[in-house]
């Protein structure tokens, strides 16, 4: 993630390439690495250690950021959980859905999920999980996957226009060529198999060892595209229980939730 390749900067006059740059500090944080310090988000970003200095002193001070006490690493902080809230209390599918979602995540034992796009990624907004140890640790609120590396990615581009989705491709082609190498050709069979199917399929795309099948909701005039999954361990899918099973059932809660007027 190299800022100083931003293709927009130098570009566009009206595109503020300093707030962008403090907003990427903060996209530096992951579960993995939930502390860094100044020189690991100079690496992350490519900034000047001077520049990323200032950003860090100044997110800390409006509560974006918060420093450990002993290391002086840095953290998360609260105030990027409070910005999120108006967003997802705005989206009417989350308690629409959340009633279908644990029920079928509970006949799976997996996780039932709800995402839109995050850039080139899909990140999740609402989660189920069934009463299983292993569903336990396949989802939560927040959690991002790259689009085409996974089946709700994959339903995300059935969903779009024809040239939504081209243009999408193309940016995913220039920006991250190593993961079309890798799944390229899996997101070509996703989009030929959706028209039989109505939904996508992964078996372990993402990670070996978690099966996944994903499906659309419907698409109202000038919304954004949701999309839903339901994710389980590799061992628990017998033979052609996603296509057979599992498919149908996302497909019918998505269904249920397109005729109570989900936008």
């Amino acid at each position: 993630m190299d800022l100083k390749t931003s293709s927009e900067e130098g570009v566009d006059k009206q595109f503020a390439t300093t707030l962008v740059r403090g907003l990427e500090i903060l996209r530096c944080f992951t579960p993995e690495e939930p502390s860094l310090a100044n020189r690991d988000l100079v690496r992350r970003t490519g900034l000047p250690k001077a520049t990323v200095s200032r950003f860090t002193y100044t997110l800390v001070k409006v509560g974006y950021l918060k420093t450990e006490p002993q290391s002086g690493r840095y953290r998360l902080g609260s105030a990027v959980l409070s910005l999120s809230y108006p967003m997802l209390a705005a989206i009417a599918a989350r308690q629409l859905a959340r009633p279908a979602m644990d029920e079928l995540a509970d006949y799976t034992q997996g996780s039932v999920s709800m995402g839109i796009r995050d850039r080139l990624d899909i990140v999740y907004i609402e989660t189920s999980r069934g009463r299983s140890v292993f569903s336990s640790r396949m989802a939560d609120i927040g959690m991002s996957h790259p689009m085409i590396a996974s089946a709700i990615g994959r339903a995300y581009l059935c969903a779009c226009t024809p040239d939504e989705r081209s243009a999408l491709i193309n940016e995913i082609r220039i920006k991250t060529p190593e993961q079309w190498a890798c799944h390229g050709a899996a997101v070509e069979k996703s989009l030929a198999n959706f028209q039989t199917l109505g939904f996508c399929v992964s078996y372990g795309d993402l990670r070996p060892e978690t099966y996944a099948v994903a499906v659309p909701l419907r698409r109202f005039p000038n919304s954004e595209i949701i999309v839903l999954n339901c994710v389980l361990q590799a061992f628990q899918v017998k033979d052609g229980r996603l296509e057979t099973d599992i498919g149908p059932r996302l497909v019918a809660l998505a269904r249920s939730l397109d005729l109570a007027g989900t936008s």
